[in-house]
């Protein structure tokens, strides 16, 4: 028998999940299996690659030395098909988005960033489903939010990067609200109210809404989900509800957008891509289309411009380098 990049890739995904049921779970086949294709690799590189430790399987000297060219090997294939992509013509980028207030920007960025680039855009209503979209190549590249501590389990191969590490959420209310005359709004003042239910119920937000809530003292009524960005601010003007939003979310006639005291509730905006479709230059250029989509809404409302400026530490840095799979960057 002779090595294959699966075989490889078997290796890798052991040593990741530190267990051969976890890594047979990701390889989508079984633990006998999986652990008969493992014997046959360890034949063929004449040792044992792991042991038995207390917290799983851990990889002996052998395992550590065909871990580090078997994840050469496969980072050298991935490069070659993100690359062959990058050159090819009529090959668009496959772009998959939640609905972030970035997004109509980002579309006018990635054709000055982009130019020569096809690119096609989907939306998706859960976050979830665009990391597995991601992994199973049917998107090349996905921008998604994170509420609070949430993070996205992002697949094998895939590369994320932060853009904005920390924003807060506000509250967009009626303009003839009581409380909208208010600068700053407690939470525990809005018991009682009717609230948008978030789009995404996969990305930590209901949680982090419900969690918050309850420390101030009561349990959010979670009456509407609409995805229609009008019918939302008409619902939200006509008084007959409220909700939460990102503090770069546009002016809306008949409603008003209110931070809250001591910021209950944060957002982060993430990229990731297939490293395998997306060239290094190809994720630096989407990158920077998507910071200059977000920058470009940084002045829609003087609470946050305020905020922003009063943060430079969590300021969009148009440098830095990728994180692997799942490993937060500032």
């Amino acid at each position: 028998m002779q090595l294959e990049l699966r075989h490889l890739q078997a290796v890798c995904r052991i040593a990741e999940a530190g267990s051969l049921g976890g890594a047979a779970r990701r390889l989508g086949v079984s633990q006998p299996a999986l652990s008969a294709q493992l014997r046959r690799i360890e034949r063929v590189t004449g040792g044992e690659l792991f042991v038995r430790g207390r917290s799983g399987v851990e990889p002996t000297a052998l395992g550590h030395f065909v871990l580090a060219k078997a994840r050469r090997v496969l980072s050298e294939m991935d490069a070659l098909g993100a690359e062959a992509r990058a050159i090819s013509t009529g090959t668009p980028l496959r772009l998959g988005c939640i609905l972030l207030v970035l997004i109509d920007g980002l579309l006018a960025q990635t054709d000055l960033f982009m130019s020569g680039q096809e690119i096609s855009v989907d939306l998706e209503d859960s976050v979830t489903a665009l990391a597995r979209m991601l992994g199973t190549g049917q998107y090349d590249a996905i921008v998604y939010g994170e509420v609070n501590e949430h993070e996205v389990p992002l697949p094998a191969g895939v590369l994320a990067r932060t853009l904005v590490p920390k924003e807060p959420f506000c509250i967009r209310l009626s303009a003839q609200h009581p409380l909208a005359a208010q600068e700053r709004i407690e939470l525990a003042d809005l018991a009682g109210e009717s609230w948008m239910t978030l789009v995404e119920d996969d990305d930590g937000g209901p949680e982090a809404l419900v969690a918050a809530c309850g420390q101030a003292g009561f349990t959010p009524s979670l009456r509407y989900r609409i995805t229609d960005r009008m019918m939302h601010y008409d619902l939200i003007a006509a008084g007959r509800a409220i909700s939460l939003s990102q503090p770069t979310a546009p002016q809306v006639a008949g409603t008003v957008m209110r931070p809250l005291v001591g910021n209950p509730i944060t957002g982060r905006i993430r990229l990731a891509w297939n490293r395998a479709a997306v060239s290094a230059g190809q994720a630096e250029l989407l990158y920077r289309a998507a910071a200059r989509a977000y920058l470009a809404n940084v002045d829609n409302n003087r609470f946050h411009k305020d905020w922003w400026d009063a943060h430079p530490e969590l300021q969009i840095s148009l440098g830095g380098e990728p994180s692997a799979a799942g490993t937060p960057t500032p």
